[in-house]
């Protein structure tokens, strides 16, 4: 009987604990799946920013009825408005999907050839952009070309080897991901290409490379090969050369968005390892980095050879029109946002094959705020709608930038009733205060914050402001502080003058 009672006790025990967590979760309450970094680089969990909404596959899209042909590895997504483009390698087509609600994806065409080209198919497409005008880029890597095809798919131009010296040609033009600026310049990334991202005019004359990446060397590996290797062991080791880069994206001012998988992991929270870049039109990377570690994914990782040990490994990246960009690690499955000042606002996600979870991820799109991401080994698309919070997050940033001071304040007072443990929270309140001139009370959410630097730039225009309140009080006590010496010194001196004068008149 005992026996029976603690068996009845301990499943109403944990009936009770369920339905705790449920209800923790249905309000919003943090869970293991997001999660930030606070100062100590330990791991604070947090509610969930995003939450999923749908997963766009064979099925939904209506192929298994349409032509039998279920999608097969893909390799890219690309968003254009309301349309959504992927890369059906595997089937050597581009699939084009309009959404027409929140969560209702349709298909639209199946892309499988153009008008007009001697080439007129498609030979495992890697990536798909799509211009304003409705014009269609196409990595067209088993073809050796980057093809462009207008709205109505008739074949424009193709963008090819470069002839010029400074590409090598024994090597073969195999491109992986493009990006279009608004003046028509197309940019690719080729694999096996060390020297950056490979520039066409909008006609198709080669203009050279941007961004080339720098030397990654490791300084045991270079004092071993310098010093102690012969020549014929120099030779047949591997060359200090620039990396490839993984990934480019092109953000609306221009800037192109560039991820690279090859560094060194001792030299990512040193900030020579630059995972994430952002490049200008002459290719220097001008990333902002106002936080205590630069934008690397994951801050604490285990070293070694499993699957899931090492540092975040970034296959893509997206960047949203308030500046905000999120980057994808394939290694753990995980999604980390970042805002314009390369500050961390929330990471989540897991390998898996449970909601959420994926197993091969390689692609990441947006759609407002909302994410998409790409499965090449689930042959699917996963779409993620912000939660109340992540969406908060969002609305406070966006009034900072659109000078609503006070607005952004208060959203981000919201924020922290939802997450009390929210460093970017006090951040954010002590950056908007201080727009509205009140110094002394930001320093005050910057030290909670643990933001040394904005905390000294508050506190420099609080003594400023504090030394023009007070001037003439200062004026005043150095007034004091200068003159009262120099009266009671000729006083004293007057006093000496008077009694030496009358020991001279007494002597006589």
């Amino acid at each position: 009987m005992k026996t029976i009672k603690r068996i009845l006790t301990g499943l109403c025990c944990l009936v009770m604990i369920l339905s705790v967590a449920a209800a923790s979760a249905e309000d919003g309450f943090s869970t293991s799946y997001t999660y930030t970094y606070d100062y100590w680089e330990d791991v604070q969990e947090s509610p969930d920013a995003y939450r999923v909404a749908t997963v766009i596959d064979t099925m939904t899209l209506g192929l298994d009825t349409l032509e039998n042909v279920r999608i097969s590895k893909p390799q890219s997504l690309y968003v254009r408005d309301n349309m959504l483009y992927i890369c059906d390698t595997g089937n050597n087509r581009i699939l084009e999907i309009e959404r027409t609600a929140s969560t209702r994806f349709v298909l639209k065409r199946v892309i499988k050839e153009m008008t007009g080209s001697v080439v007129n198919t498609f030979n495992t497409p890697y990536d798909v952009f799509v211009d304003p005008r409705g014009n269609i880029y196409v990595a067209d890597y088993g073809n050796q070309r980057v093809t462009m095809m207008d709205k109505d798919l008739n074949w424009v131009r193709d963008y090819i080897k470069p002839t010029d010296a400074t590409f090598d040609q024994g090597q073969a033009f195999l491109p992986q991901k493009i990006v279009v600026d608004v003046a028509g310049r197309v940019y690719t990334l080729c694999q096996n290409v060390n020297k950056g991202l490979i520039k066409y005019e909008e006609d198709g004359t080669f203009s050279g490379f941007i961004g080339a990446n720098t030397v990654s060397v490791n300084m045991a590996d270079y004092i071993w090969k310098r010093y102690f290797q012969t020549k014929e062991q120099r030779a047949q080791s591997e060359n200090f050369v620039p990396t490839e880069y993984k990934n480019i994206y092109i953000d609306e001012e221009g800037f192109i968005y560039a991820t690279t998988e090859v560094f060194s992991e001792y030299d990512l929270k040193w900030d020579k390892a630059k995972p994430i870049r952002r490049l200008n039109s002459l290719g220097n990377d001008i990333l902002i980095k106002n936080d205590r570690f630069p934008p690397i994914g994951d801050l604490n990782w285990v070293s070694g050879a499993a699957e899931t040990n090492g540092p975040s490994r970034l296959v893509d990246i997206t960047v949203m029109n308030d500046d905000i960009y999120v980057a994808l690690d394939r290694i753990r499955g995980r999604l980390f946002g970042y805002d314009s000042q390369g500050v961390l606002l929330w990471a989540f996600g897991t390998k898996g094959n449970v909601e959420g979870a994926f197993t091969g991820a390689v692609s990441i799109e947006h759609m407002g705020h909302d994410l998409m991401v790409l499965d090449q080994l689930e042959n699917s698309v996963t779409l993620f709608l912000p939660t109340e919070y992540g969406q908060t997050i969002y609305n406070a940033t966006e009034r900072y930038l659109d000078g609503l001071y006070d607005e952004s304040a208060d959203l981000w007072r919201e924020v922290l009733k939802m997450n009390a443990n929210y460093p970017l929270a006090f951040r954010g309140i002590g950056r908007a205060i201080m727009r509205q001139n009140k110094y002394e009370e930001a320093m005050d959410y910057f030290k909670l914050a643990h933001d040394r630097e904005n905390y000294g730039r508050a506190f420099k225009l609080y003594r400023k402001e504090w030394v023009e309140q007070n001037i003439w009080w200062i004026a005043v006590i150095l007034a004091v502080v200068l003159i009262v010496p120099l009266v009671l010194g000729r006083i004293k001196k007057t006093k000496w003058e008077v009694i030496a004068h009358e020991h001279s008149k007494v002597r006589k």
